[in-house]
């Protein structure tokens, strides 16, 4: 059995407790103690695994009552949904951010396991690297995408 590093162990507790309640609030200094880490390792988690674009949204506030609340986004609106994520990336957009956006539209039931791999394809590194402005072309891409998906759901 594989072993699985700190982080991964931190990630799988906050989406434990995040099933049972839909917001929670956790203090840095608590999940560190907890995890024997230093608490810039729970910011960097929380920094890197609960984003935007993977379906959270996160607010923090720093001192001695410090807390970090973490919401998973649920959206009930097809439509909506896809503006939100369409509002995440200006004119650039990293391959890992593309698969984070994809992932999560596979997650909200927006497009098939088929359609998700055939998207990863097409904005892949390999595939878009042939020109130096492979972040634009990927940032079209997936802006034309989620135009084309927001007036699927209008019908």
């Amino acid at each position: 059995m594989a072993q699985q590093n700190t982080s991964d162990l931190i990630e799988a507790y906050i989406k434990q407790i995040l099933e049972e309640s839909e917001i929670i609030e956790i203090r840095r200094a608590e999940m560190a103690d907890l995890f024997h880490c230093v608490p810039s390792q729970i910011n960097y988690v929380i920094n890197t695994r609960f984003t935007v674009t993977r379906g959270y949204s996160v607010e923090s506030k720093r001192g001695g009552g410090g807390y970090i609340r973490i919401e998973k986004v649920r959206m009930s609106n097809c439509h909506q949904f896809l503006e939100h994520i369409k509002r995440l990336f200006d004119g650039e957009l990293t391959e890992k951010d593309a698969v984070a956006i994809i992932q999560k539209l596979y997650e909200e039931g927006i497009v098939t396991k088929r359609e998700g791999h055939l998207l990863l394809t097409a904005i892949a590194k390999n595939v878009l690297s042939v020109s130096k402005e492979e972040d634009q072309i990927r940032a079209s891409l997936m802006r034309a995408l989620l135009e084309r998906l927001s007036y699927e759901d209008r019908k």
